[in-house]
């Protein structure tokens, strides 16, 4: 890119801004503004209209991720760049939802964030390695969504939850589960108490808005 870059930096930490803005500046980075919280960051994007932000997402007087969100609803050309400490799923993902371009972890190197921070500015996603993976992973290893509706809930629990959604009794349960109609009446039980209903008929909507209760021939 022939043009100098102008970015944003975002982060609780003097000494890191410092640190991050030298390296910028070395490799013809222009640093126009510093913020230290969210509510900085967007009001410094919204002035200075930077090509890029580069975004840490945990900071004492407001968070990253919601300070993402607001730029880039207000201000789509500029690019959030999350460069962050956290490599938690959560965090990975919460950023990609509030608009982020790209995640880099702390640990990465110059060249790394050199390369992010050109992306970024020409409108490209970019990851770090680790976050990659991640992304990938989670992509390509989609867990079952009748498991990830209800985490809190054992596999047994889940097929029992799973014949209520269809209509199925406490008897006609236990023949097919080949359990003991007392074990049924314990795992219902159970299943209430866990999804926060107080009948039958609110786990089934439960149930059903999650896809569970499908016919299975």
């Amino acid at each position: 890119m022939t043009e100098t870059i102008r970015v944003l930096i975002t982060d609780d930490h003097p000494v890191f801004r410092q640190g991050l803005k030298g390296l910028l500046q070395a490799l013809g980075v222009e640093v126009v503004g510093e913020a230290e919280n969210g509510p900085g960051a967007v009001r410094l994007a919204a002035e200075l209209q930077p090509d890029v932000v580069i975004m840490d997402l945990h900071m004492p007087g407001g968070n990253g991720i919601e300070a993402t969100r607001t730029i880039t609803r207000t201000s789509p050309r500029i690019g959030v760049l999350v460069l962050t400490m956290f490599r938690d799923d959560d965090s990975v993902f919460a950023a990609m939802r509030a608009g982020a371009r790209g995640y880099l972890l702390k640990e990465s190197g110059a060249e790394e964030i050199a390369r992010a921070v050109k992306a970024v500015a020409a409108g490209e996603a970019i990851y770090g390695p680790e976050i990659a993976r991640r992304v990938l992973t989670y992509f390509t290893e989609l867990p079952d969504p009748r498991q990830a509706a209800f985490p809190q809930l054992t596999e047994r629990e889940r097929e029992v939850l799973e014949l209520i959604a269809q209509g199925r009794s406490n008897t006609e349960i236990a023949g097919t589960l080949y359990l003991s109609q007392k074990t049924v009446r314990n795992h219902v039980s159970n299943i209430f108490m866990k999804l926060h209903v107080a009948d039958r008929a609110q786990a089934i909507v439960l149930a059903r808005e999650a896809g569970l209760g499908e016919s299975r021939g």
